[in-house]
């Protein structure tokens, strides 16, 4: 798969932007969104797969950053989200791709997974499309809240927060 830097402006940008801002964050000692913070707290937990850290990560990508460039993407063009369909679709489409080579290499093969299993039962839950779905709705809210800085600033916070809680529920341990 060929990746290639996304113009500056663009929706893809804005998105690799916030990922990369949370990094440094991180790496800096910085505080990062709510969701990130349980992927850095049990990133060495001997009983959470690679496959729940990627899948984790995607969440708050989508979830969270994904919201937010959105709406920061509606901010230097002056417009709505509408206008920004094309590449939210775009966008979504690279992270599906993402989603299924997250699948593909770090999923266990079925002969090491039981029916019943914890970490099938947990992986099957989520739901690329519903965190896009979600995604795109709370960009579309927070961009009509733009008039209203106090509930944009708490728009934010509560979808970071429940982004967290999907990543929280994501990296519960299964050995």
């Amino acid at each position: 798969m060929g990746w290639k830097a996304a113009p500056a402006g663009t929706l893809e940008a804005r998105l690799a932007e916030r990922y990369l801002s949370a990094l440094d964050a991180a790496d800096a000692g910085r505080p990062v969104p709510e969701c990130r913070r349980p992927l850095f707290r049990y990133r060495h937990h001997p009983g959470v797969r690679p496959v729940q850290f990627a899948l984790a990560g995607l969440h708050a990508h989508i979830a969270h950053d994904l919201v937010l460039a959105v709406v920061d993407t509606c901010r230097t063009r002056d417009c709505e989200p509408a206008s920004l369909e094309g590449e939210f679709e775009r966008v979504g489409d690279l992270l599906a791709l993402l989603e299924e080579r997250i699948h593909d290499e770090l999923m266990p093969g079925p002969d090491l997974l039981r029916i019943a299993d914890p970490l099938t039962h947990l992986v099957s839950t989520w739901s690329l499309e519903r965190a896009r779905d979600a995604a795109w709705t709370a960009a579309r809210v927070l961009r009509q809240l733009r008039g209203f800085p106090a509930a944009a600033e708490e728009f934010a916070e509560q979808n970071d927060a429940g982004a967290g809680l999907v990543v929280r529920f994501l990296l519960t341990p299964c050995r």
